[in-house]
C-alpha cells in the first residue's frame, strides 16, 4: 500500500473536511477525494460515512486511524534513527507499558535515564500485552513491561519487581471500617475484575490469589482496562483489586484504597524483550530496572 494514502487518510480523518485536509497537505481537493476512494477500494471497507453533509468516520475508519497513526510514528522513528546513525549516534529505546502497571516506578526509571543519559532518546507507548508481543517480534519495540510472562519463542520475560495488591472500593463502603481488609471480608461483595481474554496477566495473577479463598466469588463485571475498573468501582458496581501506587496517582475522589490484611498477595511485573544480546542502551536501562526492583512499601490510604 502506498504510504502516501495513509498520510492523506490521517489528514482527512483528523480534519473531517476535504478542503481543510487538502490545504493541510498542500494538494488539490480533488486529489484527496480520489485518494480516499482508492484507499477504500484497496481495503474493501467504507472508512467515511457520507450519508450526511458532514464527513464522519465509520467504526472501521476509527480503527484504521489508530493503526495509521502507529505506522506514521514507526516511520518517523525509523527516519530519526537513520539520521542519528548517519551521525554516529545509535542511542534510542522504544518502551511499552501495559495499562495495569504501577507507572510511578516507570516514571522513576525514565527520570533516572534522562539524568544519566540525556542524549538517549526514549519513546514510551501504552500497549496491551498482545500488542507488545507482536511489536517485539516485528522489531518495532525494544522493551515491554507487562503483568504476564506468557511469551512466545524468540522472546524472554524476566521478573523485575512485585507490588502488593490492595482493595479498591467506592468512596463510601462498609469495607472502609477496616484499616486492613481481610480477604474473606472483601469477597463478600461483588467484584469487578480484569477480563481473562485481555491478555494483560492481571486476571491470571489475581485469580490465583482468589483460588486460595474458600468464599465463592460474586463476579459482577469483567473489564479490559484499569480505567474502566475504577469507573465501575467508583459508581458502586463492586470492588476491585489493584496496585495501590498506580491508583493513588489518579487521585480519584470516588474511590478509596485499603491494604489487604496479613501478608498481602502481590502482582509480578515482567520485562519483555527479544532473545539475544541486548544493545548497549538496553543493557544500561535493564541495570536501572534491577536497581529499581528493590522492595517499596505501599503506605495505606486512609
Amino acid at each position: 500500500m502506498d504510504f502516501r494514502l495513509l498520510r492523506y487518510f490521517v489528514a482527512v480523518a483528523e480534519e473531517l473536511h476535504l478542503a481543510r485536509a487538502a490545504e493541510r497537505l498542500g494538494i488539490e481537493q480533488s486529489a484527496v477525494s480520489r485518494a480516499m476512494r482508492d484507499l477504500e477500494n484497496q481495503l474493501g471497507v467504507q472508512l467515511f460515512d457520507r450519508s450526511t453533509r458532514l464527513t464522519r468516520l465509520t467504526w472501521a475508519g476509527q480503527v484504521f486511524l489508530g493503526e495509521c497513526r502507529r505506522v506514521q510514528a514507526t516511520v518517523e522513528q525509523a527516519v530519526k534513527s537513520a539520521k542519528a546513525a548517519a551521525q554516529g549516534y545509535q542511542g534510542s529505546l522504544r518502551i511499552a507499558i501495559c495499562d495495569s502497571l504501577a507507572q510511578p516506578r516507570i516514571a522513576t526509571l525514565l527520570a533516572r535515564s534522562r539524568e544519566d543519559e540525556p542524549e538517549l532518546e526514549i519513546r514510551v507507548f501504552e500497549l496491551p500485552f498482545a500488542q507488545q508481543i507482536k511489536m517485539l517480534h516485528n522489531d518495532l519495540l525494544d522493551i515491554g513491561f507487562a503483568l504476564s510472562n506468557a511469551v512466545h519463542d524468540g522472546l524472554v520475560a524476566e521478573p523485575v519487581w512485585t507490588d502488593p495488591l490492595s482493595v479498591i472500593v467506592p468512596a463510601r463502603h462498609p469495607l472502609l471500617a477496616h484499616v486492613q481488609v481481610p480477604l474473606a471480608e472483601a469477597l463478600k461483595f461483588p467484584l469487578v475484575l480484569c477480563h481473562p481474554e485481555s491478555g494483560s496477566g492481571c486476571r491470571h495473577q489475581i485469580q490465583t490469589m482468589l483460588q486460595d479463598a474458600s468464599t465463592p466469588l460474586k463476579l459482577v463485571d469483567e473489564v479490559t482496562s484499569l480505567g474502566v475498573m475504577l469507573t465501575l468501582v467508583g459508581a458502586g458496581y463492586g470492588i476491585g483489586f489493584a496496585i495501590a501506587s498506580q491508583v493513588q496517582t489518579l487521585q480519584r475522589p470516588d474511590i478509596s484504597i485499603r491494604p489487604l490484611a496479613g501478608i498481602p498477595p502481590t502482582l509480578s511485573t515482567y520485562l519483555l524483550r527479544r532473545q539475544g544480546e541486548p544493545s548497549e542502551p538496553m543493557k544500561r536501562f535493564i541495570e536501572r530496572v534491577k536497581d529499581e526492583a528493590a522492595p517499596v512499601d505501599d503506605e495505606p490510604v486512609l
